[in-house]
């Protein structure tokens, strides 16, 4: 799963060719570093009141719909009725010099690894800005250069059930696009781009936002739209997980199609494009 700048690329002897521009690939690493740095310190944040609810309050003597905390020696997390023990990992952990500590997240997964909600609120806000300046010039550069229209937007054919489905069981199989086919995206590679680009980020800036006090004065319709500042953190916490798990299917096709050729892509821009089936050309030769 990467962005591919230039569909129109004229195949050299062996196959390798240039796939992704510098301005892309310094957008890339910049923006996974942006938001690894959001997590971590967002995580910090959490910290801060490990529960989460729906509507415009939320208190500790409110109930809440998820809950990250200790009690009788054990750490917990709980999700409406459903609660699940996780001493050592959440709620109750050790840090680095054995001492027992009684937070949602421990310290290595936290920026800074201390409790610090000032710190982590300071990390968070400057790296938000970061992001979001970041995904506004990549979204009118990518809109001006037609990377939009020509490599994410789906055709009519593309998004037929039986056209997905059968992408679904390539992948299911691991059989991922050889040969010049591999220059384009493929539809489950769209749609993934499209919701992150068009759906989860946009939520999550605007409910980042929502939790603004001086933008809830700017900006009152935000509250209105997600149904309240908790409604907004609550859709932030899961908007943030969401991220997490494109992220962690994005990490494993990478290694899955090949980690070498596609992190040098990434960094030097240079791609080798996978060898054709055997079967694919003894079938081209027979027609």
């Amino acid at each position: 799963m990467t962005t591919i700048d230039n569909t129109d690329v004229s195949l050299p002897e062996g196959g390798l060719v240039y796939r992704h521009r510098l301005s892309t690939r310094i957008w890339h690493w910049i923006n996974a570093l942006t938001l690894l740095i959001m997590l971590m310190s967002g995580l910090m944040i959490f910290n801060a009141h490990p529960r989460l609810y729906w509507g415009d309050y939320g208190a500790n003597a409110d109930p809440a719909w998820l809950e990250i905390g200790s009690g009788g020696g054990e750490g917990y997390l709980r999700i409406g009725s459903l609660t699940v023990e996780t001493t050592g990992v959440l709620g109750l952990w050790h840090d680095g010099n054995g001492t027992l500590r009684s937070r949602a997240f421990p310290g290595w997964a936290t920026i800074p690894s201390y409790y610090s909600l000032s710190m982590g609120r300071l990390w968070h806000l400057t790296f938000a800005w970061v992001f979001a300046l970041g995904i506004v010039a990549y979204g009118v550069w990518s809109w001006l250069n037609r990377h939009i229209e020509r490599d994410l937007l789906p055709s009519k054919t593309e998004i037929h059930p039986s056209h997905i489905w059968d992408d679904v069981k390539k992948h299911a199989r691991l059989d991922f696009p050889k040969g010049e086919a591999a220059l384009n995206y493929n539809i489950l590679q769209k749609l993934a781009y499209l919701g992150v680009l068009g759906v989860l980020i946009p939520v999550a800036i605007l409910t980042g936002l929502t939790m603004s006090p001086a933008m809830n004065a700017s900006w009152p319709w935000l509250l209105d739209i997600f149904g309240g500042r908790q409604s907004a953190r609550s859709i932030h916490f899961i908007v943030a997980w969401l991220l997490v798990g494109f992220f962690l299917v994005h990490i494993a096709m990478v290694v899955l199609a090949g980690p070498l050729n596609e992190i040098r892509s990434m960094i030097t821009g240079r791609y080798r494009l996978p060898p054709e089936n055997a079967e694919v050309k003894a079938e081209e030769k027979d027609a």
